[in-house]
């Protein structure tokens, strides 16, 4: 069983940074990939970015490249999202959730959300 608590949304302007923090409790994290994902109002959930166990392998969404970085540190039993140049689009709910499958899939833990609102 992994539970997750995400940390670190809150208010920014345009161009702004915010990290984002994926907080792990359960022994069994490192065996598992975490992946980012947001919800903006009205729309569908959506991937931004997933990091393998190990943290040796990355992926993200197109939107966000250049922009984001996500890493981990298993000491820590902590995932995080830094995110550069936010723009307004970047608004939404972000999510962490855990998977043991890479390439990430079928995630199978979630935390509950963190909001980032960026005004322009």
């Amino acid at each position: 069983q992994v539970q997750l608590v995400e940390s670190g949304g809150g208010v920014v302007q345009a161009g702004g940074s915010l990290r984002l923090s994926c907080a792990a409790s359960g022994r069994t994290f490192i065996n598992y990939g975490v992946g980012w994902f947001r919800q903006a109002p009205g729309k569908e959930r959506m991937f931004v970015a997933a990091i393998r166990s190990s943290g040796g392998s990355t992926v993200y969404t197109d939107s966000v490249k250049g922009r984001f970085t996500i890493s981990r540190d298993n000491a820590k039993n902590t995932v995080y999202l830094q995110m550069n140049s936010l723009k307004a689009e970047d608004t939404a709910v972000y999510y962490c959730a855990a998977t043991a499958w890479w390439p990430p899939r079928n995630y199978d833990y979630w935390g509950q959300g963190t909001q980032v609102t960026v005004s322009s």
